[in-house]
């Protein structure tokens, strides 16, 4: 990593890009150990370390367990010399600005003359002072039994909000046998688990902050070079981060965003993995986005009506600090005009470029176009459902226009991707028409349109209604019957047209009779929407547990948010 430091403090000096609007300080979440809603996650900036004996430390947070500090029941500790702890550090450059903990522990092997079995959570330094302490469990003075509770990891008893105070450096979870120096701690007393002091950090959602930008260089590309720009224009540069590395390329025209797209998603770690309620984004690593990128990004044009356009691109962080990578107006042209046919004065013909659409033809038609299944513009339909469109069109006045060709461009609803032309409808004596659509659509915006002349590149009017088909999964599970130690395995499909490059990401969840989905663990599909996963039952039954998986809505991925079929196993 030396080197990219380096060159990125080499072209800091080189480079100076405007950067409009920057902000003085960003931020993002980091989930650890287990999300807030109660998904795996790994325990990234937290470091193990035990002196003298009987020291346990524990990352059992991969398969949904939590980071573990305790001391062993099996023998007698001295007092400042047995010791277990987990220290979070956050990453270099980045400031800690929030922290929730979610913990359990007790201090059940009691104790003895000047020596008693403790736990302790401290920060910003790990003293047993007022002002670090955060939380603590000491035997001697009334907490044998411990605080928080085992059963629910994350139920509110074991939250704990760390105030500012104590998050400027580092957090640390102690057990220890604490007390005069030479003294010990009492042996063969503990609990259920064999600790005579032992904490449970189950989950942690970290708020940090970085004040530095992106910095950005070798801009090129159509989209920064045409004098004119039409259909799809490229734009390619690098750009480096050195703190939560690069995330997004968001796109604005004419002041307004019309875009955002994932420039390298780092193996899945530069995933916003949602659920958190301030609108920042959240991740599962401390450093989630690659440090240095090299995009190559396609913008579609199309959209745009034809003429001068402002056109800015920023490349932005994890934390959201953002840096112009482009800021210029250009010229959009991608429907040349074309003369109309214009009577001349004693009623001899203009010149001729189409015949007339309908009769009668009238370029100030009106077009009125909606859904059979619904009165609203925007339908929520299930995957692979055709739907119908029914409309009709009117000359001034009211008069109907019969025999006119009504035209069908579908764009679907992930980023970058182009419309696509739909077989026409053509109106009835009345001016009514109907138009069905083709069953494997997805989610995204219809728009039918009239132009009064053939061969018009611009129509005279049109009409938009939206479309939002949810993800369509199926999910297995085998077997149906299990026991604690046992695992069970997950296979499915996630159907719909585009996956994105390496798979789509899905959840997997679970749930108790009665009780809330929990998500437990997130996987990719392969390039066919093909997924496979794996989970071992770690507590005793019997309980039946409903298992489901699902497909949150990602800009790449043209469908709406989705959920599988449920499937329910018996734990016995």
């Amino acid at each position: 990593m030396g080197w990219i430091r380096a060159a990125a403090v080499g072209l800091l000096a080189a480079v100076c890009l405007a950067a409009a609007g920057r902000a003085v300080a960003g931020e993002y979440h980091v989930y650890s150990c287990r999300t807030p809603q109660g998904g795996v996650a790994p325990a990234d900036g937290w470091v193990s370390s035990v002196s003298g004996l009987g020291g346990v430390v524990e990352d059992s947070c991969k398969n949904g367990g939590a980071l573990v500090a305790a001391l062993g029941d099996g023998s007698s500790h001295e007092v400042g010399v047995d010791h277990a702890a987990w220290t979070f550090s956050p990453f270099p450059g980045m400031d800690l600005r929030g922290a929730r903990l979610w913990r359990a522990g007790d201090a059940n092997g009691g104790w003895g003359t000047n020596a008693t079995y403790e736990f302790w959570l401290a920060g910003p330094e790990n003293e047993q002072t007022a002002s670090d302490v955060i939380d603590s469990c000491v035997a001697e003075f009334g907490c044998p039994s411990g605080v928080g509770t085992l059963a629910q990891p994350q139920s509110q008893s074991n939250l704990i909000s760390v105030e500012p105070e104590n998050l400027d450096g580092r957090l640390y979870t102690n057990v220890s046998c604490g007390g005069s120096a030479k003294f010990t701690c009492p042996s063969g007393k503990g609990d259920a688990n064999g600790y005579a002091a032992v904490v449970y950090l189950y989950a942690a959602d970290f708020t940090l902050e970085q004040t530095s930008q992106p910095m950005a260089t070798n801009v090129t590309g159509e989209l920064a070079t045409g004098s004119t720009l039409s259909g799809t224009a490229d734009l390619s540069f690098e750009a480096f981060d050195l703190d939560s590395g690069v995330y997004q390329a968001v796109f604005s025209v004419d002041g307004d965003e019309v875009g955002r797209t994932l420039i390298d998603e780092n193996g899945g770690h530069c995933r916003d993995v949602g659920g958190t309620s301030d609108g920042l984004p959240a991740f599962l690593y401390l450093q989630p986005c690659p440090e240095n990128v090299s995009a190559d990004l396609p913008f579609d044009t199309t959209a745009l009506s034809d003429g001068a356009h402002h056109l800015v691109v920023a490349v932005t962080d994890a934390a959201g600090n953002s840096t112009v990578v482009l800021d210029r107006k250009a010229d959009v042209v991608n429907h040349p005009s074309v003369p109309v046919t214009v009577p001349s004065a004693g009623g001899a013909s203009g010149a001729v470029v189409g015949a007339a659409n309908g009769m009668p033809a009238s370029a100030t038609a009106s077009l009125v176009a909606r859904w059979s299944a619904t009165a609203h513009s925007s339908l929520t339909a299930r995957f692979g459902a055709g739907q119908t469109v029914t409309g009709k069109l009117l000359a001034p006045g009211g008069a109907p226009v019969a025999g006119a060709v009504v035209q069908a461009q579908f764009r679907p609803a992930a980023l970058g991707a182009r419309p696509q032309q739909l077989a026409a409808a053509r109106t009835a004596t009345d001016g009514r028409f109907s138009l069905r659509l083709p069953r494997s659509l997805p989610s995204g915006r219809l728009t039918l349109s009239y132009s009064a002349h053939d061969g018009q590149a611009t129509p005279d009017v049109t009409a938009a209604l939206t479309l939002i088909v949810p993800a369509s999964l199926r999910l297995r599970v085998t077997p149906h019957k299990s026991y604690a130690g046992g695992t069970i395995r997950f296979s499915g499909t996630l159907r719909g047209l585009s996956l994105p490059h390496g798979g789509k990401q899905l959840v997997l969840e679970a749930r108790s009779s009665g009780g809330a989905w929990r998500q437990f663990q997130v996987l990719d599909t392969r390039a066919h929407g093909d997924f496979h996963a794996s989970y071992r039952f770690r507590l005793p039954g019997p309980v039946t547990y409903q298992f489901r998986a699902s497909c949150p809505h990602e800009a790449d991925f043209p469908y709406g948010a989705g959920a599988s079929n449920v499937v329910s196993v018996r734990e016995r």
